[in-house]
């Protein structure tokens, strides 16, 4: 009856007939679309499917004023999903608020209203990792947790709950990253006022995790690429292992999807995944492409250089970003399985993709490289996170020089 549409979002009135009231009447709603998501608000009104059908042209006084109710709670959810959308705010966890409904809100809701917005986003892989954190916390604490639960002692309480489970710091860090991450969006809003908001100075503070960061040396490196079993595939993936060091040390998601287009007078242009949807510049990671990535390209890329051709061919074009995701997650488990043979078979520990990566790095710190370059080579918005990065790298290399000196033996 009543309807309005536009930048993607609608409203209606309507007759939600999902459930049946007493004496066949159904509750009048305002449903509001957007991006494939439907709330419902209620109007506090009730009428038949007949009577309904008839509202728009009725001369009853008692429909009459029913109507100009539904109308005002129309205009109300209009008004207020007008304002937001014209401050570029607009979120059903704000519009629930702006129209005082905010008092229900969960942390499970927020966290679906975040993991809705990465899916249209298509950010596949920070999607997943919010949906790990969802169902973490509700693993723990149930489907319905409200907003003012979130204490720095019910944080503490959760972080005991993942070290039982056998997480790791690292993992129970990025827990609490992602639900700092929510919260700040419900302060922002206004869903929780700053004395409700656990983290910051006295408050909870989200642990760090240290995991072992494995760089190769150059004597590691040379055994590594030219080792063989005589197997095609431990071939196939030791070349893509050295590829990834060589380009600059890029990450396997990136390399899957490197196509002939990212290839401009001998060098490789791209863009990290990781950082494509945060940054707010674009700026390209640029490779050369030395003659060792060549002869790798020629043996095992796709013959067809068409600039639409990925390089690898793992990918054949037309896939969804959750096929991509997939296909990435396959290359890389068969990848590092063939790398933990060939780590065994070299008593190098620890081998894997991302170890491409730390050796790149590292190599060129201990080389005398500049850490400038070094920074812009990795794709590092700053050279703090390069420093950071590299840290530990330098720790076990001093702690290893270290212990020569009481090699008496």
């Amino acid at each position: 009856m009543f309807s309005y549409s536009n930048n993607g979002i609608t409203i209606a009135s309507i007759l939600d007939q999902r459930r049946e009231l007493k004496e066949q009447t159904y509750p009048i709603k305002i449903r509001v679309t957007f991006k494939r998501r439907r709330v419902y608000y209620s109007t506090g009104k009730s009428l038949s499917k007949t009577d309904w059908e008839k509202l728009p042209i009725t001369k009853s006084k008692k429909q009459i004023l029913l109507k100009t109710d539904v109308q005002h709670s129309f205009d109300k959810v209009k008004s207020a999903v007008v304002k937001l959308e014209r401050d570029d705010k607009f979120s059903f966890i704000v519009l629930n608020n702006y129209l005082g409904n905010g008092v229900g809100d969960t942390l499970n809701v927020c966290f679906k209203t975040k993991l809705d917005s990465l899916l249209q986003n298509d950010q596949i892989n920070t999607h997943e990792y919010y949906s790990y954190t969802l169902k973490s916390i509700e693993s723990f604490a149930g489907e319905n947790i409200p907003l003012d639960l979130i204490t720095p002692e019910w944080l503490q309480k959760y972080e005991k709950f993942l070290l039982k489970e056998g997480k790791s710091y690292t993992t129970i860090g990025m827990r609490g990253r992602a639900i700092r991450t929510v919260l700040n969006s419900a302060k922002e809003i206004g869903l929780i006022k700053e004395s409700q908001y656990p983290f910051g100075r006295g408050k909870y503070k989200i642990p760090t995790g240290k995991g072992r960061k494995l760089a190769l040396n150059l004597e590691q490196i040379k055994n590594l690429i030219t080792y063989t079993d005589g197997s095609e595939a431990t071939e196939h993936y030791r070349d893509l292992w050295f590829f990834s060091y060589l380009c600059n040390g890029i990450n396997f998601a990136d390399l899957i999807t490197l196509k002939y287009s990212n290839i401009k007078n001998d060098e490789l242009y791209f863009i990290r995944s990781k950082t494509i949807k945060t940054a707010r510049v674009k700026k390209d990671i640029c490779a050369v492409i030395t003659p060792e990535m060549q002869a790798i390209m020629d043996r095992w890329g796709t013959k067809d250089v068409n600039p639409d051709n990925y390089i690898f061919g793992f990918l054949k074009g037309g896939e969804t970003p959750l096929e991509i995701k997939k296909r990435t997650r396959d290359v890389i488990s068969n990848c590092n399985r063939r790398l933990r043979k060939i780590g065994k078979a070299l008593n190098i520990a620890g081998l894997s993709t991302y170890t491409a990566r730390h050796s790149y790095a590292t190599v060129l710190k201990r080389s005398g490289a500049n850490i400038a370059y070094i920074s812009e080579s990795l794709g590092h918005k700053d050279l703090r996170t390069t420093e950071n990065y590299l840290a530990s790298f330098e720790k076990e290399e001093r702690m290893k020089n270290a212990s020569l000196l009481t090699q008496f033996e």
